[in-house]
């Protein structure tokens, strides 16, 4: 199926009536989604943001920034192409549970171990080892979960699914912050109570979302030099790839910068207390959680109402980059809550849409989990290159702080450029 071509028109035609026991189904494979994104990011986020940040901390206070750096940057280097490849051989599994549901389960409660063993380590190699460890693996879950979206939901209905993936992520990102934030004193209860979390979700997709047995179902034979060569997609054959997949780079390079060391920020440029700052995470990520829901539910349907994306898109990275800002020119408790609020409700409408778009743009339906992987590769590659180029930042500006807001609005600030070019979605 050609969705490029076909996105636009399907989008503006009348939905027929639908089987109630398929309208059933839809309901709850809608929900599952929502569910599970929430509680993988509730667990990316409250690891990234808080309890890894925490233990580096506890590990060795003096040198946490650089510790941070390299851990972080060495895990995301090695799940750079976890997800094409795992997305890649998901497209081609045969299995009585279908094509997807293996990978995900593997990948589910193998990260939820790892999590859960991540409070054993108690040296800078073993927590490395087991934080690669644990991203690998929850990338491998995240993979085959976002081709879930390709797979099922008609093109009139993405931008709905998107929304609901969306809000999950936004949720539970936010979610995931606050409850790692009253655990800062009892790592290990934080890392026991989201590698549970990953369990559940997983299982409960798999159980209540059953995908057709793909054992009778021909498989192309897996030529993996085509494969390595597929992710050299060719710009000037896929503009709109290519422009879509520089838009995501620039927004999470941007902003995963902020969001990564909001526990430093508050301890080193607002200069609060440990426990000062595990309750104004909170309430930071409650004003955040309020206006990411309410953007994401809102732009999400509006954006299949009127059939359009970029717009959304567009306008949002303006936004974050703005409220970026904020602690820049008000470096305060107040100032960290506005910039909560603001890019909350900017990161809400981008991700409600963003999805849809990457979907739109895809070059090869066949290849969806593949290529949707490619496309992760926009977020997993900027997640690497941020920690060394906060670090880098914070060397030479003397662990000042605002150079991290201002290189975090202008990479937002790329974001939105790149969104303008792209052609076959409007």
């Amino acid at each position: 199926m050609n969705m490029m071509s076909s996105s636009s028109n399907t989008r503006a035609a009348v939905k027929p009536a639908q089987d109630p026991a398929v309208a059933r189904r839809k309901k709850l494979l809608f929900t599952s989604l929502g569910t599970s994104y929430l509680g993988l990011f509730m667990t990316y986020a409250g690891l990234v943001a808080v309890l890894l940040p925490q233990q580096m901390t506890n590990l060795d206070a003096a040198h946490k920034v650089g510790n941070l750096a390299l851990v972080t940057s060495i895990s995301s280097v090695a799940t750079i192409f976890v997800q094409p490849i795992i997305g890649a051989i998901s497209d081609r599994t045969r299995s009585r549970l279908g094509r997807r549901a293996p990978w995900l389960l593997i990948g589910g409660l193998g990260g939820a171990l790892c999590t859960i063993a991540m409070q054993f380590a108690n040296s800078l190699f073993w927590i490395a080892l087991l934080w690669v460890l644990t991203q690998v693996l929850l990338n491998a879950f995240q993979g085959p979960l976002s081709a879930i979206v390709s797979d099922r939901v008609d093109s009139a209905d993405r931008g709905t699914a998107s929304a609901l993936t969306g809000v999950g992520g936004a949720v539970g990102g936010t979610v995931g912050v606050i409850l790692a934030g009253q655990l800062l004193n009892r790592i290990g209860i934080g890392y026991d109570i989201f590698g549970i979390l990953v369990i559940v979700v997983c299982v409960l997709f798999v159980l209540l979302n059953p995908d057709k047995p793909s054992t009778e179902v021909e498989m192309p034979k897996m030529d993996w030099g085509a494969f390595f060569r597929s992710f050299l997609v060719n710009p000037r054959e896929h503009p709109d790839f290519a422009w879509a997949f520089g838009g995501r780079f620039f927004m999470v390079l941007g902003y995963q910068a902020v969001s990564a060391y909001q526990l430093y920020i508050l301890t080193d440029y607002i200069h609060l207390s440990t426990a000062q700052a595990g309750g104004v995470i909170g309430l930071m990520n409650v004003c955040s959680l309020v206006t990411t829901s309410v953007s994401t539910l809102v732009f999400g349907r509006l954006s299949d109402k009127i059939g359009r994306r970029k717009i959304f898109v567009f306008t949002s990275t303006l936004l974050i980059a703005g409220g970026i800002l904020i602690p820049l020119l008000a470096p305060s408790v107040a100032g960290m809550i506005i910039y909560g609020s603001i890019v909350g409700f900017g990161y809400g409408a981008y991700s409600s849409v963003d999805m849809a778009l990457m979907i739109d743009v895809l070059p090869a339906g066949e290849d969806a989990a593949k290529d949707l992987g490619i496309l992760n590769i926009a977020s997993n590659v900027p997640q690497a290159l941020t920690p060394v180029i906060a670090a880098a930042l914070l060397g030479a500006f003397n662990n000042n702080y605002a150079a991290i807001f201002i290189y975090s609005a202008v990479a937002a600030l790329l974001s939105s450029a790149f969104v303008l070019p792209i052609k076959s979605v409007k």
